[in-house]
């Protein structure tokens, strides 16, 4: 079988910090790679792959401010959608614009939607001839059809179980509203403990005004974009992950590297949380701050081991690249 990866180029494959779609087209190019699947990465040309890298951005639009994203992404699906007769099937990471020349496509197209950005883009999926996988039943559509939902999985040898934490809080993500980083601060402050920040900042106004004048360095840290050589080692160094959301998160990678280093989740039950956390053993579900404070409280009642050991049998890549396999399959039989 011979499988078309169409990747994003927002940032290199796999990441070197940032980049989560990035990160889960790079796990499931190596992973069917190891098995023997015959895989051409679509990616920037700057990605690291065991199968055949092929692409036409020299890296990331993001990394370079001199790349027009626009203009990137158009000339790399119009490459990629070129070579697609001599594929058994395309696989676009890509969001919603491979879908507009679907037509152009040779091959069966499977599209993983990894998150609508607004509704207003939905006529490019209602309109294309593609198979759809979402990441979650929480962030399915009704106007769409589906093959099938399909959990990220995670690389679990980066992420070693931590037995053994400091009381610190962690918050593990972008910077932005959306993310409650300036909720996760206020609970941090109110349950009395050091809170540790870590992600980009994708709101410059938001950090300025809410997140940075907190930033003390004391009892609150920010270490930045955190790559992957020391995502495990924060994430199992905190006795709880914040996840105070404001909105309907698709799925939400650190949340499950946090529990597969044995490090529960205090989270807003929006979006797929309640379909990714389980209650009681991989964290805690809370709907306000005053019941965040009080999960921090009692916390460490929960079992670590037996928090990353449902995370790591829920969430492994191993587990979606046998998902997406047998997806495959079906299409192309």
């Amino acid at each position: 079988m011979k499988i078309a990866l169409l990747g994003p180029i927002a940032w290199r494959t796999p990441p070197l910090h940032y980049g989560p779609w990035e990160l889960i087209t790079s796990l499931l190019a190596e992973g069917l790679t190891a098995r023997g699947i015959d895989v051409t990465l679509f990616a920037t040309l700057d990605s690291v792959t065991k199968g055949t890298l092929d692409g036409v951005s020299p890296t990331g639009y993001e990394e370079s401010p001199e790349l027009d994203g626009r203009v990137w992404e158009a000339l790399h699906v119009s490459h990629a959608l070129a070579r697609s007769a001599e594929f058994d099937l395309v696989h676009n990471h890509l969001d919603w614009l491979p879908l507009a020349f679907a037509q152009h496509c040779a091959a069966p197209l499977l599209t993983t939607i990894h998150g609508f950005s607004g509704s207003n883009i939905l006529p490019a999926y209602r309109r294309a001839r593609s198979h759809y996988v979402s990441i979650s039943d929480a962030d399915r559509s009704p106007e769409l059809s589906y093959v099938a939902t399909v959990h990220h999985g995670i690389d679990l040898t980066a992420l070693p179980t931590a037995l053994s934490p400091t009381e610190d809080l962690i918050a593990f993500g972008r910077i932005h509203p959306d993310k409650g980083t300036d909720l996760a601060i206020e609970i941090a402050r109110r349950a009395g403990r050091r809170l540790l920040l870590c992600g980009i900042v994708q709101d410059a106004e938001f950090f300025a005004r809410a997140i940075e004048p907190h930033i003390d360095g004391d009892r609150v840290v920010y270490l930045g974009s955190v790559g992957p050589a020391d995502r495990g080692r924060i994430l199992g160094s905190g006795a709880a992950l914040l996840h105070p959301i404001r909105f309907a998160e698709p799925f939400g990678l650190s949340v499950v590297e946090s529990m597969a280093c044995g490090t529960p989740v205090i989270a807003y039950p929006k979006g797929s949380m309640p379909e990714v956390i389980d209650e009681g053993v991989t964290g805690r579900l809370v709907s306000d701050l005053d019941e965040a404070v009080a999960a921090v409280a009692e916390i460490a009642t929960l079992d670590r081991q037996g928090c990353a050991t449902r995370a790591r049998q829920r969430f492994s890549a191993d587990r979606m690249v046998d998902d997406y396999l047998g997806i495959y399959r079906k299409i192309v039989s």
